[in-house]
C-alpha cells in the first residue's frame, strides 16, 4: 500500500497526453530549440539523481508541488529521484513544438518501462529562461 501510494504520488509529477507525429527533419530542428534544451537539462539532472538541479528545471509553482508531494509521500528525495529515472523516457524524439509568448507545448515519443509512449512538456519562462512546468506520457494509442 505504501509503495502504491508513492507510485501515485509520483505518478502525478507526469499526466497522461497524446501527442501528434513529425519528421526527422523537424526533429532534428526542434532539438536546438531553447525549449527542448531546458527539457534535456531536466533528464540530465534526473540521470545523475540531482534533486536540487531537477527542480531549477522546473517553474516556481511546480518546485513547490514537487516539495510537497516529497514531504506528503514520506520519500526522501534520493528515493524520488530514483523513480523518476525508472519512469524517464528514453530513446527520446521531440515531434512539435507550439510557443505562445512565454508559454510552449514540447511534444514528444519516447520508451517508458520498454513501450513506447507519446508525451506532452508544457514550459513556462521564467527570468528568461524556459522551465519545466507540467509533462504528461501515455502509452494511449
Amino acid at each position: 500500500m505504501r509503495t502504491a501510494r508513492r507510485i501515485s504520488v509520483l505518478s502525478s509529477w507526469i499526466l497522461f497526453l497524446a501527442i501528434s507525429p513529425a519528421s526527422g527533419a523537424e526533429t532534428k530542428n526542434l532539438e536546438k530549440t531553447p525549449q527542448a534544451k531546458a527539457y534535456r537539462a531536466q533528464l540530465k539532472a534526473v540521470a545523475a539523481g540531482d534533486f536540487e538541479g531537477y527542480k531549477k528545471s522546473m517553474t516556481s509553482e511546480s518546485q513547490k508541488g514537487i516539495d510537497k508531494q516529497i514531504k506528503d509521500s514520506g520519500l526522501d528525495a534520493k528515493k524520488g529521484m530514483e523513480l523518476l529515472k525508472a519512469m524517464a523516457p528514453a530513446d527520446l524524439k521531440f515531434t512539435s513544438l507550439n510557443v505562445d509568448g512565454k508559454k510552449a507545448t514540447l511534444e514528444a515519443t519516447g520508451k517508458v518501462g520498454g513501450e513506447t509512449n507519446k508525451g506532452t512538456i508544457f514550459l513556462e519562462e521564467e527570468d528568461g529562461q524556459w522551465k519545466i512546468a507540467n509533462q504528461s506520457w501515455t502509452n494511449a494509442k
